[in-house]
């Protein structure tokens, strides 16, 4: 359990800001960072999203309806897959970050805003993140990092604020899909959110789909594998994705894990 001055230190953190604009992404960690903004700010903090090739649109209409129904001003920008990272370099998370920020940051001062937050927290800190780098860089605040907020936390307190968010399984771009210096093709980006809604339909949400060209690596939560292995809805599966484009669909016995193409990467630095 989250101590409650960590939540009272957030909000007078807050408190401390004109205004703001906040990358949203609808996720559990920039919901929540939306949420209390838009309690201290009201109309002077501002929801701004990028829609691309690589971030479901599931998940950009979800951030869309949680704006409508709490009379959030929000902004959903367009943007295609940059040619830097076309063949999903190891460095693609920072100069990601630096394209969509600048973006956000030119649409944020068409509104006079000048402050740009994001929803990364204390957990982030400690793993590879290239781009907390770019962030930094661009002088983006990172509330829940600054304050110490673990993703843990973020989910206690928005339980509190009684958020849908609170317990939905943590995301990451598709891209996060891909193995590093594989050419990034939209057909299979969107081959891969389709065969991810399908497992969560199926009951299987916190998962992920690793796409190796023809094969799909399944990642499941590892108390799982074995039920599902042995079910008839992995026959299922199979033919879906089968009809989806891929040859071969295995279940990784590691089980699911965030960064599972980053365990080469963790001596490496930007």
């Amino acid at each position: 359990m989250a101590p409650p001055d960590k939540y009272d230190q957030l909000l007078q953190w807050f408190g401390r800001l004109q205004h703001a604009a906040i990358a949203f992404s609808g996720g559990v960690d920039s919901t929540f960072v939306l949420a209390t903004a838009h309690q201290v700010l009201g109309e002077k903090a501002m929801a701004l999203s990028v829609k691309t090739p690589y971030i479901p649109q599931w998940e950009m209409d979800e951030a869309m309806e949680f704006c409508r129904q709490h009379d959030i001003r929000h902004r959903v920008i367009q943007a295609g897959i940059l040619p830097e990272i076309q063949h999903n370099p190891e460095n693609r998370c920072y100069l990601c970050k630096k394209h969509l920020f600048s973006m956000l940051k030119h649409e944020a001062q068409q509104d006079g805003i000048t402050i740009i937050l994001d929803g990364s927290n204390a957990d982030d800190s400690v793993v590879y993140r290239p781009g907390l780098v770019a962030l930094k860089e661009m002088g983006i605040r990172s509330p829940l990092l600054e304050n110490g907020i673990t993703k843990e936390e973020v989910r206690h307190f928005s339980r509190k604020l009684g958020l849908s968010t609170a317990e939905k399984p943590s995301y990451a771009c598709l891209l996060t899909r891909l193995p590093y210096h594989y050419e990034i093709k939209t057909g299979e980006l969107t081959r891969i959110e389709k065969a991810e809604q399908y497992l969560a339909s199926r009951g299987y949400a916190a998962s992920r789909v690793r796409n190796h060209g023809t094969i799909a690596r399944i990642e499941l939560a590892k108390n799982s594998i074995a039920a599902f292995v042995g079910s008839p809805v992995a026959a299922e599966v199979t033919a879906y994705f089968r009809d989806l484009g891929y040859d071969y669909v295995t279940v990784d016995l590691e089980g699911y894990r965030t960064g599972s193409f980053d365990n080469n990467l963790k001596n490496k630095t930007l």
